[in-house]
């Protein structure tokens, strides 16, 4: 009896590590992770993929950048004013190095959006009004310094502008005040054009510090990675590494040690020993509620995708209506299936495995 009972946690614990590894190897991908965040590259939630697409439908000009900081002067050298748009995770630290602070004080502007402001007892979302439009801020983070306000309410600043020289930067306490999530908000994108939009000057959009890299840029630090690391690197260990590898290449060519016998090479199945193990510190470390969670949101991310609702979280009753439509199933399938995703309570280890098997039929019907 208890070797059944151990043999039925195994296989429940495998199944969900056989998704845990999906999960996080999606997780751990570069579009999902910093990279995109903030790029107009991404299209998730909390990318301005669809902010750029918003300026360019208004015919205003705006490209990315995807060169250095310090080669910014050289590319907009003419005399005209600039101005550089930074999107960024969160930025604890909103001094500016002394490169940028002379740049804006030649008259550019840099905006920088996601600024690590005190958090204060503002609600955490609350609309905002604009002369563009109400907008949407989601953060209790404000600046609550002196500084000129550009929008804020009683409780500080969430954006201001400081002027440096010739120049300005502009700060926001949040980085999604013109995100893929807010695109049918009223006044989110239009404010954030009208920011950056004044005046007769390159728009330019920094995807430097998310990652991406001109052709000519990758190209020269390849060269440079390689030439430092020859000009770097000393002789004497050089040296000591291939007598080591001359003296064992004279061992093996004397047979000194005796012929060689080939070993019998153990039938492994990797995969399997990989999952196992996996399942036992899944188990052991007590995460079944955190791994049902994240299975459940991306089997629904998934199914959400395939149904043709886009990649941005809607709720569980429309993907169901959808899966009812295009399938004539009972939309009480699915949200059945989500709901036991976000409250997984108590489930027995036969629930489990039925719930998990229950995923595997709808995308073997569906996807097939």
């Amino acid at each position: 009896m208890t070797s059944n009972i151990s043999s039925r946690r195994l296989w429940v614990f495998g199944a969900i590590a056989v998704a845990a590894i999906a999960i996080f190897t999606f997780l751990g991908a570069p579009a999902s992770s910093q990279y995109n965040s903030g790029s107009t590259y991404g299209r998730d939630p909390d990318g301005y993929g669809a902010w750029y697409a918003y300026m360019e439908r208004q015919n205003i000009p705006i490209e990315r950048w995807q060169k250095p900081f310090e080669k910014l002067s050289d590319r907009h050298s003419n005399g005209r004013e600039t101005l550089l748009l930074r999107v960024y995770r969160n930025l604890r630290v909103s001094s500016l190095s002394q490169t940028e602070t002379e740049w804006v004080k030649k008259g550019n502007t840099l905006v920088m959006l996601g600024i690590m402001t005190p958090a204060t007892k503002a609600p955490f979302v609350t609309r905002q009004n604009s002369p563009v439009g109400e907008i949407k801020i989601a953060t209790r983070r404000r600046q609550t310094r002196r500084e000129t306000q550009l929008l804020g309410d009683e409780f500080g600043a969430i954006v201001w502008e400081t002027t440096i020289g010739e120049g300005k930067v502009i700060f926001a306490s949040t980085r999604h005040l013109a995100a893929n999530a807010y695109q049918n908000e009223p006044g989110n994108y239009p404010f954030l054009a009208q920011l950056v939009a004044t005046g007769d000057r390159p728009i330019l959009v920094d995807e430097y510090i998310h990652g991406y890299r001109d052709p000519e840029v990758l190209e020269e630090q390849q060269t440079a990675t390689l030439t430092d690391y020859l000009a770097k690197t000393p002789v004497f260990p050089v040296l000591v590494q291939a007598l080591i590898l001359l003296l064992i290449l004279i061992s093996a060519k004397n047979r000194r040690f005796g012929q060689i016998e080939t070993l019998p090479t153990p039938q492994i199945n990797n995969s399997q020993a990989y999952i196992e193990a996996l399942a036992g510190v899944l188990q052991k470390a007590g995460t079944r509620d955190f791994v049902i969670h994240r299975l459940g949101k991306e089997e629904q991310r998934q199914l959400q995708q395939a149904l043709g609702l886009g990649q941005v979280p809607v709720e569980p009753e429309i993907l169901a209506n959808a899966w009812a439509q295009q399938t004539g199933r009972p939309a009480a399938d699915i949200l059945q299936q989500l709901q036991t995703a976000s409250h997984p309570g108590k489930l027995s280890d036969s629930e489990l495995l039925g719930w998990v098997k229950k995923w595997s039929s709808i995308r073997n019907r569906f996807f097939s």
